[in-house]
């Protein structure tokens, strides 16, 4: 507990710590959100921009709640399950978690006007949603021909000191021998993150100083790998757990017979949990040097934000309807707390030695804010009299603009050109069909949503499908739908120093319960 409150005091009075090593994935952890909300908002694909009158359409196109003619509430429970196989150097693994949630939970109020004005009625709702689910698993594992894990700590090393190494002896006598110490004191340097890094390998032994005696002449000290070379088994598992959650106040009003228009004032919030543990043997089982590898990483992501939607409905005739709306971006604010272990296993070629570094101090960085772009929805719907409808909305969304903040830090700096560089403006297409026969409905839908990557890779196109049930009691509906989507991504062992990725293949099966009330 006193390391905790050392740590956490370094940080705070310091002023320099600002973040872990962030990366794009981290943002686009909020950028990109999941189709979630009532069951038969799910069972069409989420097409409901220009439908409304469902308490999930309102994410989606705010006007919708003056669709409602009653006043009514929603809750949702689901049962999610994600499946990951894994390929990584032609090594195939799978791993997998099911969970069960209440998903969404909301009501309207309708209140209608009872003289002359054209404003005929205006509708007031509260909504909770879960945009993301977090809870997930994935495992990697396969033979690398070339590239150890160690070069993640060594480039840190020879080059995380603004491109010069880190003197990491010297730092010693200024904190302290232990690692508890050193690391704590790392912490409070503008480039903490990377020293803590340099540190963990240097005592791990992954490496040596070498002053440059000996070498080219001229040569400027740099420390040198004790890893082999050779081909090296590695594994890697990563557990996810967290949500990230929206409440929404709403209101609505309609104008005539022909007009909708709606605003949405969100509040975010996010509780994000991922274990990592990524693991190495050297294949070739070496007679000195280091042999095996462990490091894992506890990172706990937490914090809120705050976002708006301005949305408009136009009713063409009794059967044909159009939307527009307008979702902003959404501005987080959010904290970071992060603990490491480094655990390494080396020869003398006589002996076999474990050297554990384990610093056992949280490091609690400086709160940061992150930008997710904004989006445009266009909707179009038919509706069949009392028979049915169908529809579809069309979603534009540049990941570009996506932006950590305080942009005066060069670790956020560079990290928003990186993005604006790699990633793109993605499209999305939602299309939904529902029939209803006598007091039942069937329902369906289809969804795809481009990568946010301009390579397409990184993270994949999303493709999924829709199924759906629903029976009116007249006064109460019970809904039921089942939703399928995959997409393929690309998940890097270490963060730097060492490209390799392993390709993931996601799979998700949820199946949504709705149980609807007038009154």
């Amino acid at each position: 507990m006193k390391k905790y409150l050392l740590s956490a005091l370094i940080l705070v009075s310091g002023g320099s710590a600002i973040a872990q090593q962030t990366t794009p994935s981290d943002a686009l952890r909020y950028a990109v959100t999941d189709l979630n909300g009532t069951a038969r908002f799910r069972g069409l694909s989420g097409a409901f921009g220009a439908v409304g009158g469902d308490l999930s359409a309102i994410n989606i196109n705010p006007a919708g709640s003056a669709i409602f003619n009653y006043n009514s509430a929603t809750g949702t429970l689901g049962v999610f399950n994600s499946k990951n196989n894994s390929n990584y150097f032609g090594t195939t693994s799978s791993d997998s978690e099911s969970i069960f949630d209440i998903n969404q939970l909301g009501a309207v109020f309708v209140f209608k006007d009872s003289g002359k004005s054209d404003w005929k009625k205006i509708a007031v709702a509260f909504n909770y949603e879960v945009n993301n689910n977090f809870d997930n698993s994935y495992y990697s594992r396969g033979t690398n021909p070339t590239t150890s894990i160690g070069n993640y700590f060594l480039n840190f090393a020879n080059f995380g000191n603004n491109g010069n190494i880190f003197p990491i002896d010297l730092m010693e006598t200024q904190a302290g021998e232990t690692v508890s110490d050193l690391y704590s004191y790392l912490a409070s340097l503008s480039n903490g993150f990377a020293a803590q890094q340099a540190m963990l390998g240097y005592r791990a032994f992954l490496y040596d100083y070498n002053d440059g005696t000996g070498t080219t002449p001229n040569t400027p000290p740099f420390y040198q790998s004790n890893i082999p070379p050779g081909s090296f088994y590695q594994e890697n598992s990563v557990v996810t757990e967290g949500y990230n959650g929206k409440i929404t106040a709403n209101v609505a009003a309609q104008y005539q017979d022909k007009l909708y228009i709606g605003l949405n004032l969100n509040a975010h919030f996010t509780d994000f949990r991922k274990s990592s543990s990524v693991y190495e043997r050297n294949s070739n089982n070496p007679a000195l040097g280091v042999q095996e590898i462990r490091f894992d990483n506890d990172l706990y992501t937490y914090g809120g934000g705050f976002s708006f939607n301005l949305g408009v409905i136009a009713k063409f005739s009794d059967s044909f309807r159009g939307g527009l709306a307008y979702e902003s971006p959404t501005w987080y604010r959010l904290n970071d707390e992060l603990t490491q272990r480094l655990v390494a296993v080396s020869t003398d070629g006589a002996n076999v030695f474990t050297d554990v570094v384990d610093p056992g101090i949280v490091n609690i960085y400086e709160p940061y804010k992150i930008q997710t772009p904004g989006k445009f929805t266009g909707s179009l719907a038919y509706i069949f009299g009392k028979n049915g409808l169908i529809s579809f909305d069309y979603a534009i969304k540049d990941y570009s603009n996506t932006q950590f903040r305080p942009k005066r830090e060069s670790l956020f700096r560079d990290l928003n050109a990186v993005m604006a560089d790699e990633l793109t403006t993605a499209n999305e297409y939602r299309i939904g069909a529902e029939y209803k026969i006598k007091q039942a409905s069937l329902r369906a839908g289809y969804r795809f949503e481009e990568s946010p990557y301009k390579n397409g890779k990184t993270v994949g196109d999303l493709t999924g499908y829709t199924a759906g049930l629903g029976y009116n009691f007249k006064g109460s509906r019970l809904d039921l739908a089942y939703s399928f989507s995959k997409r393929d991504s690309e998940l890097p062992f270490m963060s730097s120093g060492m490209t390799d990725a392993a390709k993931i293949s996601s799979k998700n099966n949820n199946i949504l319960l709705s149980y609807t009330i007038d009154f």
